[in-house]
């Protein structure tokens, strides 16, 4: 099979992306794989970093309030359309698949132009703007939450969940904790904001700092590389616990994932894929600089499941994140019961489910 994917701008967009080409060439060694993103996403170096083949084209978002910049974004959607048909006629896909992100949209609405199999996915339980765009023209729409099936044509939609979860759902324990200073096989917490972090969230964890001393637990608090300096000019005007250690950043983050029984961080489609693929309790800060809250959305599905904590970022402080912490890494009782709902709503064999989806897809045309 030839799969031509697009989508960019975000992890949460690439990495669905990247489980969904993995298994494809699990499935059958000689898929052939094109990736279209643009020169300025996190794509252009994730992507041909995987030994993916990787094409660009020049596209940008709208603007939400009037601009003269939204004249040139039509331009250059227009001109999108052509680049993108001469890559599809050049690389001649059997199915093309777009995770979201505006350069998607321009790739995957030139291939139900030509007439080729489309599928969209959306990862969030808000669809995003391209993804409803796109809606009205591929053959199917993939989602992972139930919420966002009314965003989408009802007769297009089928439910896999989020291919990343089954890149993780099988991670064994290989004991990396001593690599960054802390114990293996001791209750560890992980305060984590992202790959970019989240000032708030790096604030409150600072913040709690003194009341995670003396506790039976650990805590590794990851920055991001972005604020690590500030955080740690910070730190060190405060007494910083021995059984809490702050990185900047950690490679292959799903590895040490397996050695964690709490996880502190946002609502990201990608965070919730892993936390459920490998059944983890996890105290929810839902990012509010997102189109349409949809990360208080994602995370809400998995509070009511009683899988997660929700702290919003207005009532976030080191006091209550603390209490919030402790209260659970003190109770073994409830954080197991919420490492079971976690796992029941995961889905493990999502990118199987899409590959499926793509291969019938191909089969029918």
């Amino acid at each position: 099979m030839r799969i031509l994917v697009s989508g960019g701008g975000t992890g949460g967009h690439i990495y669905p992306a990247l489980a969904l080409i993995d298994e494809a060439k699990k499935k059958d060694p000689t898929t052939k794989v094109l990736y279209v993103g643009t020169n300025r996403g996190l794509e252009s170096r994730i992507v041909p970093d995987a030994g993916i083949d990787f094409k660009t084209i020049e596209i940008q978002g709208f603007k939400r309030s009037l601009s003269l910049e939204n004249f040139k974004t039509v331009y250059l959607f227009l001109k999108s359309i052509h680049e993108s048909k001469k890559i599809i006629k050049e690389f001649k896909p059997d199915v093309v698949v777009g995770t979201g992100g505006y350069v998607c949209g321009s790739v995957v609405f030139a291939a139900s132009q030509m007439h080729i199999p489309t599928i969209i996915h959306e990862q969030n339980s808000v669809a995003g703007v391209t993804n409803k765009f796109l809606s009205h023209f591929v053959d199917k729409v993939a989602i992972c939450f139930d919420d966002v099936r009314s965003n989408f044509p009802e007769n297009k939609i089928v439910f896999t969940g989020n291919p990343r979860a089954q890149q993780v759902a099988y991670m064994e324990n290989k004991n990396r904790l001593e690599e960054y200073g802390l114990k293996d096989n001791y209750p560890t917490v992980l305060i984590f904001g992202g790959s970019r972090g989240a000032e708030g969230i790096n604030q409150a964890a600072l913040d709690a700092a003194s009341k995670f001393k003396d506790q039976a637990y650990q805590v590794l608090f990851v920055t991001g590389q972005v604020h690590y300096e500030e955080i740690k000019k910070q730190a060190a005007q405060k007494e910083i616990p021995s059984n809490m250690v702050i990185q900047p950043y950690i490679g292959n983050m799903p590895e040490i994932l397996p050695e964690i029984d709490l996880i502190v961080g946002r609502a990201g489609a990608t965070s919730l894929a892993e936390i459920t693929a490998l059944g983890i309790p996890s105290i929810l800060i839902p990012s509010p600089y997102v189109t349409a809250d949809h990360q208080t959305k994602n995370a809400m599905s998995l509070v009511n499941r009683n899988a997660a904590k929700m702290i919003t970022e207005k009532e976030l402080t080191g006091a209550k994140l603390a209490d919030v912490v402790d209260q659970l890494m003190n109770d073994s009782t409830q954080r197991s019961e919420m490492a079971k709902n976690a796992s029941d709503a995961g889905v493990r064999d999502a990118a199987d489910r899409l590959y499926n989806v793509l291969k019938d897809l191909v089969n029918q045309k």
